[in-house]
């Protein structure tokens, strides 16, 4: 009999909830054959039988959580598939048959193993004698103070005598383990408010808690602040006109807005290079590439896929990259790979209408810029005439432990001329 363990899922995920179990206990599996749907922190996964055989048992339930390391099923390597209802009431015929004998065969071993039972306790007392943990009386006693079990210690001295540092160490990774589990339920079990009226309880998804958990995370462990300009987007709203259609056919994708900000986004992090970085500890970890997320609303919640090496892409390279990483974000496909790394974050609330929000930073990058409905308003020309033009604000999140707010106000700038002038970011690629 074997187990099926949760296996390594990614660096930073260690824990998911069982979202549905693909085979039923009685069920034949190869080895590598789907078992169970695993919703993690960021993506579903899938766990596989390692062995082959008869599912025998399945240890956890749907809506468990489970973490890495965890059994979750036991196969039976010589057991055979769940047949038809009358082999299956025939073969519980013949296994009634079989414990009723192995019911008088195990009486006689009961008497049997009854006399035998004070010989053997004999010998695990002078057993256990022997190989009593040494310890000096005051040790001993510290380690009744703490509820400590010398047994379970193994001490340091090469001789194995136990000294009072051991147990007061033991103690220490007690409570530590202890103030964890206790952490761990305080999260699950949030105070609940009874109301007079009716109300629906929905449990949260893992990844909506993940969410929520990571938002106030951001909130509390950073020193985020925003800046926001506006930009005119008559230019590149022209310039989509004349070049939509040639563009589309040439690639066989549609101009979006999404690449100009992107290349714009990348022109300005080569100049202020601190949005591009991370603190790690005591260091600033200045990013020399250009990965930049692409934050996609799923029903189950926000998910910020990442476009690699976007600075080595063409217009046409980014449009198709983000379609796809949105179609997977949407259909459920993403895979971890997808969603690791980053180094900026882009999103564009203004696909449902925002006129202007606060981007919230996706940590631990420092940097994010939100996108905002396109909306037509009077602006002041150079020449003092008023015209109504197409008008998007922009906003820029920071982390001020390391973006002054000289740099952020000038990055958004920058992000603004070249957007207002999308011939020469084409030209410059």
């Amino acid at each position: 009999m074997k187990e099926i363990i949760v296996p390594e899922l990614a660096e930073s995920i260690t824990e998911g909830t069982v979202a549905e179990w693909l085979v039923q206990k009685g069920d034949q599996v190869e080895k590598g054959d789907a078992v169970l749907e695993l919703e993690t922190d960021k993506v579903n996964v899938e766990v596989n039988a390692d062995t082959a055989g008869v599912i025998a048992e399945l240890l956890v339930e749907e809506g468990d959580d489970v973490e890495v390391g965890d059994a979750i099923a036991k196969v039976d390597e010589n057991g055979e598939a769940s047949a038809s209802s009358d082999d299956g009431s025939e073969a519980k015929s013949k296994e009634e048959d079989k414990a009723e004998e192995s019911k008088s065969e195990s009486k006689e071993e009961t008497k049997q193993e009854a006399n035998e039972v004070s010989e053997q306790e004999q010998e695990e007392t002078s057993q256990q004698d022997a190989e009593q943990p040494v310890a000096s009386p005051a040790t001993r006693k510290r380690a009744r103070e703490l509820g400590i079990d010398l047994n379970e210690i193994k001490p340091k001295d090469p001789v194995g005598r136990i000294s009072k540092e051991d147990v007061e160490a033991a103690a220490k990774e007690k409570s530590e383990g202890s103030k964890k589990q206790e952490s761990k339920k305080d999260d699950k079990s949030a105070e609940k408010t009874e109301f007079e009226k009716p109300v629906d309880r929905v449990k949260m998804s893992r990844r909506r808690q993940t969410i929520a958990k990571r938002l106030v995370e951001a909130q509390e462990q950073s020193a985020m602040l925003t800046t926001f300009n506006e930009v005119d987007m008559t230019n590149i709203m022209n310039l989509r006109k004349e070049r939509k259609d040639e563009f589309e056919q040439k690639h066989g994708i549609k101009l979006g807005f999404m690449s100009f900000f992107t290349k714009a986004v990348i022109g300005a992090l080569k100049e202020f290079p601190l949005l591009n970085a991370e603190i790690q500890g005591d260091e600033i970890v200045m990013k020399k590439f250009y990965d930049i997320g692409m934050a996609v609303s799923t029903e189950e919640g926000l998910v910020v896929p990442v476009v690699r090496d976007a600075d080595r892409l063409s217009f046409a390279g980014i449009e198709g990259q983000i379609m796809d990483v949105a179609k997977k974000a949407r259909d459920g496909q993403l895979s971890m790979g997808d969603l690791q790394g980053g180094s900026f974050t882009i999103t564009n609330g203004g696909i449902f209408g925002s006129l202007l929000s606060t981007p919230i930073l996706n940590t631990p990058q420092v940097g994010i810029l939100g996108m905002h409905k396109i909306e037509k308003r009077p602006k002041v020309m150079p020449d003092d005439s008023i015209q109504v033009r197409p008008m998007m604000y922009l906003a820029v999140s920071y982390d001020h432990r390391i973006v002054d707010g000289r740099e952020a106000v000038q990055f958004l700038d920058r992000v603004k001329q070249m957007v207002e002038d999308p011939y020469d970011l084409l030209l410059e690629g």
